[in-house]
C-alpha cells in the first residue's frame, strides 16, 4: 500500500510539472565539432571543424530553482583532419532532440542556468571536402547502411551552462558527447562517435 501511495504522488509530481504553463524560447550559435574514433584501448580524435546549431526550446518549471527542458535544434557536427598539406574537413547535420533538467541559480540581472541530459538526433545530410592546397573535391554524405554510409541515429549525452538575463536573453555553452558509434565499416573493433562544444545566444518568452 505503501509504495502504491508513493508511485501515485511520483507520477502526480511528474504530470504536475508538465502541467505548468511552460515558457518557449529560440536558440542559435557556432560550434566546434570533433569526430573521436576508438580501436581496443587506442583513441584519438580529428581536429575540429567549425559548424552551426539552432532551434527551439521549451522550459517546464518544476519549483526548487529546477525545470525540464526539451528541445528540437538543428545540429552541425564533424571534423577536420589535415596532414602534409592535406585535409579533408567533414559536415554533417542532424535534427536533434535533448532533454535536459536544469538547475537556475538567482542572480543580480537575472540568473545563471546549467543542465544535462540525453540526446537522440537523426542524420539529415552531409559534405566531406578534400583539399590538397592545390586541387579539391567535394561529396554528399549519406546516412544508412551501406559501408560508405554514416548510420541514421546519433545518441549521448548533453550539457549546458549559461547565463539568463532577466529581460529573456540568453548566452550559453553546451557539449554535446556522442556515446554512439556513427560509423558503418563493417567491423566492432573500431567505434566512431560525435563531439561538438558550442556558444549560443537566445531570447525565452
Amino acid at each position: 500500500m505503501r509504495k502504491f501511495l508513493l508511485s501515485v504522488c511520483c507520477a502526480f509530481a511528474v504530470s504536475s510539472a508538465f502541467a505548468q504553463v511552460p515558457s518557449f524560447g529560440i536558440r542559435g550559435g557556432i560550434g566546434f565539432a570533433k569526430l573521436s574514433a576508438s580501436n581496443g584501448n587506442i583513441s584519438v580524435s580529428t581536429g575540429s571543424t567549425t559548424t552551426f546549431a539552432a532551434g527551439v526550446f521549451a522550459d517546464f518549471k518544476t519549483g526548487n530553482n529546477f525545470s525540464i527542458q526539451p528541445a528540437l535544434n538543428y545540429v552541425g557536427k564533424g571534423g577536420n583532419v589535415s596532414d602534409d598539406g592535406a585535409e579533408v574537413d567533414i559536415k554533417t547535420y542532424y535534427l536533434q532532440v535533448p532533454i535536459n533538467v536544469v538547475y537556475h541559480v538567482p542572480a543580480v540581472f537575472g540568473h545563471v542556468y546549467f543542465g544535462a541530459g540525453p540526446y537522440v538526433a537523426m542524420g539529415l545530410s552531409g559534405k566531406a571536402k578534400a583539399s590538397d592546397g592545390t586541387n579539391s573535391a567535394s561529396e554528399d554524405i549519406h546516412f544508412g547502411s551501406g559501408a560508405d554510409e554514416f548510420k541514421k541515429i546519433d545518441a549521448g549525452l548533453n550539457g549546458i551552462a549559461g547565463f539568463e538575463f532577466k529581460n529573456g536573453f540568453l548566452i550559453g555553452l553546451n557539449y554535446d558527447l556522442g556515446l554512439t558509434d556513427i560509423g558503418n565499416d563493417g567491423t566492432s573493433e573500431v567505434s566512431t562517435k560525435n563531439r561538438v562544444f558550442g556558444v549560443s545566444i537566445g531570447f525565452k518568452f
